[in-house]
């Protein structure tokens, strides 16, 4: 019986699973160029919109997309607007003028309150 032994697998080690008539889903290769000249290859889905910029896996720096001719590919999104600030917005609606005023009369508003109470009552 011991010539006979079964001899088993690992488990783990080894896939009984074979690529024979197995269809690979469609790729696209998308290629990216970091500022300091590298350049990195994405594969993605024939399907997915390829991002025009691209964190490089080797130095992390952002990479910008290449068309065929290995030109940087251009966006044609307009830059993202600048944050407004609540001060902005409120310079969108009154004067400066007209800010020192109100601030003045709360001023003089508050003094007076202030004036009117009697401590520890």
């Amino acid at each position: 019986m011991a010539d006979r032994s079964l001899r088993g697998m690992r488990l783990g080690a080894q896939s009984l699973q074979s690529e024979e008539g197995v269809e690979f889903s469609p790729r696209q290769m998308a290629v990216y160029r970091c500022e300091d000249g590298t350049t990195f290859e994405v594969m993605f889905s024939a399907e997915a919109e390829v991002p025009e910029i691209w964190a490089s896996p080797k130095n992390g720096q952002e990479g910008k997309l290449l068309d065929a001719e290995g030109q940087v590919i251009e966006s044609d999104q307009p830059a993202p607007k600048e944050a407004r600030t609540h001060w902005d917005m409120l310079l969108e609606r009154r004067t400066r003028a007209e800010l020192e005023d109100l601030l003045q009369e709360r001023l003089d508003y508050l003094r007076s309150r202030r004036g009117e109470q009697k401590i520890g009552a």
